[in-house]
């Protein structure tokens, strides 16, 4: 996992994430020898311009705006060939899409999820995985598919929070 603070963290550079993101998926596409064409690389763009989870709807007027077919199919079409790359993941319970920081080697997600601003952070899912797949193998069940969502608040809003219960107290 990057030793860059997390997106609700001070000192978070965004436009490194985002110049990273971009480079890690054409050295990936480019290895496996898969296509990172411009509207797929435009969405990947689209989805790492905040920390926030994106349906598809979200996108389609930046695709207009871009020049591209702004029709949910071709929206779709891209975010399956990203997800399928390893380059984003769906988050489920949102119907939305994030980055993936580190698309490498295959996994399952595990996330963050601010319930107040969206900010979504990814963690490292290895021991929640191993305990999943531990707890299912006992009770004969074969996983098939898993995402983890935790909902709750960031640090940030977690602050602004405590600051309007305080000024609401005064």
């Amino acid at each position: 996992m990057s030793k860059q603070p997390l997106s609700f963290q001070p000192g978070h550079n965004h436009d490194r994430c985002i110049h990273e993101a971009l480079h890690k998926a054409r050295t990936l596409c480019g290895e496996r020898k898969q296509r990172l064409t411009p509207i797929r690389e435009l969405v990947l763009q689209l989805i790492w311009q905040s920390h926030k989870p994106l349906g598809a709807y979200e996108l389609l007027p930046a695709l207009a705006d871009a020049g591209f077919n702004s029709a949910p199919p071709t929206v779709y079409r891209a975010l399956d060939f990203l997800q399928t790359q390893g380059l984003v993941h769906r988050i489920a319970s949102l119907n939305a899409f994030i980055g993936c920081p580190h698309p490498g080697p295959a996994h399952q997600g595990c996330f963050l999820i601010c319930r107040n601003c969206s900010c979504t952070v990814e963690l490292e899912s290895a021991p929640v995985q191993n305990a999943i797949h531990n707890s299912a193998a006992h009770l004969g069940f074969v996983i098939e598919q898993e995402t983890v969502e935790v909902v709750g608040l960031c640090p940030n809003c977690q602050h602004s929070d405590a600051n309007s219960r305080q000024r609401e107290a005064e």
